[in-house]
C-alpha cells in the first residue's frame, strides 16, 4: 500500500465560505511529501535541506478538486512517486477522505528539480535518493 500522511483540516486552512481555500491543498501536498521523506526514506526532512544540501522546489503543479473539505474534516493524503527523471522527480497526491478511502477529495502531482540549497544550480537527482524512490515505487 502506497504512504498515506493523514491531514486534519485547521481553522487557518478554510475561507470566508467555510470550505478549505484551493491553494491549501498544494500545501497538503507538501505536507504528505515532507511526511513521506521521514517515514519512507529514513531522512526528516530538515536534514534533506540542511545535511544533505539538497532543495527539491517545484516546477510544476496540477491539480482536480473532487470534494469540499471543511474545519475540522479529515484527509488521508496519499503519495506516490510518478517519476524519477536525471534532475526531477514527478510526486502524484490521492487524498482520500478519512475513514472512507472510497472518497476522493482532491488529486494532483508536482514535478521537484533537484537542485544544491547553496546555490540553486540544478543537479542530478543523488543516488541515495533515486534508490530509495525506485525501492518505493517497486514496493506495490
Amino acid at each position: 500500500m502506497a504512504f498515506r500522511a493523514p491531514i486534519k483540516v485547521c481553522f487557518s486552512d478554510i475561507d470566508n465560505a467555510g470550505i478549505v481555500y484551493y491553494p491549501r491543498f498544494i500545501h497538503y501536498f507538501h505536507l504528505a511529501m515532507e511526511e513521506f521523506f521521514s517515514s519512507v526514506m529514513g531522512i526528516d526532512y530538515s536534514a534533506v535541506l540542511h545535511e544533505r544540501n539538497l532543495a527539491c522546489p517545484t516546477v510544476r503543479v496540477e491539480c482536480d478538486f473532487k470534494r469540499r473539505m471543511k474545519y475540522g474534516d479529515r484527509i488521508d493524503m496519499e503519495v506516490r512517486i510518478i517519476n524519477i527523471g536525471r534532475t526531477s522527480i514527478t510526486w502524484g497526491y490521492c487524498g482520500r477522505l478519512h475513514g472512507n478511502e472510497d472518497v476522493i477529495v482532491v488529486e494532483g502531482s508536482n514535478v521537484t528539480v533537484c537542485t544544491s540549497v547553496d546555490t540553486f544550480e540544478k543537479m542530478d537527482v543523488p543516488l541515495w535518493l533515486r534508490e530509495g524512490l525506485t525501492r518505493y515505487m517497486n514496493s506495490f
